[in-house]
C-alpha cells in the first residue's frame, strides 16, 4: 500500500484495480489517491461508471462524444468507480473502448468493482471487446482486493 501511496504507478503509466464487496472501502481508498494525486498536481478525473457511460451515450447521439472523451483524456489519472456494476451494453463497449485505448501505456486508471477481475469478460459482454479491454489494462495493472464487512453496516450496529 505504501508503493502505491507514492504514487509512482500513475508516473509509469500503470493503473490500478480496486475489488471487493459493497462497503469495504474501494470508493474511499480510489478518492483518497485521487486526492493526493491531485495535491501532487497530477490532473485527475473521477467519475462514477455507470453514470458516466449513460453520460458518454448521449453525447453520442448529440454529436458531442469526441469532446467529452478529449476532456477526459487531458487527466493523467482516471478513477472509474464502481465500473462493471452493470454489465457494458452494446453501445457503452465501444466507448469504454476507446477510453482505455486513449489511455494504453500513457495514462493510468483506478478501478473500483464489486465483481472481480475474473468475471470482467462477463461484464463486457462480447468477447471480442472485452479481450481488446483487458487485454490492454491487465498487463500493467496493480490489484488491491478488499476483504470484510461492509463499513456502512458496521456503522449502522454501533449507531444502535
Amino acid at each position: 500500500m505504501e508503493r502505491l501511496a507514492s504514487l509512482e504507478f500513475i508516473r509509469k503509466g500503470q493503473n490500478l484495480f480496486i475489488t471487493g464487496s459493497s462497503g469495504t472501502g474501494k470508493s474511499f481508498l480510489a478518492t483518497a489517491m485521487g486526492y493526493e494525486a491531485c495535491k501532487k498536481g497530477i490532473r485527475t478525473y473521477y467519475a462514477n461508471a455507470p453514470k458516466l457511460m449513460g453520460t458518454l451515450k448521449v453525447a453520442k447521439v448529440k454529436g458531442t462524444l469526441e469532446s467529452e472523451l478529449k476532456r477526459i483524456e487531458r487527466s493523467t489519472l482516471l478513477i472509474l468507480d464502481d465500473l462493471f456494476l452493470v454489465n457494458l451494453d452494446a453501445k457503452e463497449r465501444p466507448i469504454l473502448l476507446d477510453i482505455i485505448e486513449d489511455r494504453h501505456g500513457r495514462k493510468s486508471i483506478i478501478i473500483t468493482s464489486q465483481l472481480p477481475t475474473d468475471n470482467w469478460y462477463d461484464a463486457i459482454g462480447d468477447p471480442t471487446v472485452a479481450d481488446a479491454i483487458m487485454d490492454r489494462i491487465i498487463h500493467t495493472a496493480h490489484r488491491i482486493e478488499l476483504t470484510g464487512e461492509s463499513v456502512r453496516k458496521m456503522a449502522a450496529y454501533r449507531g444502535k
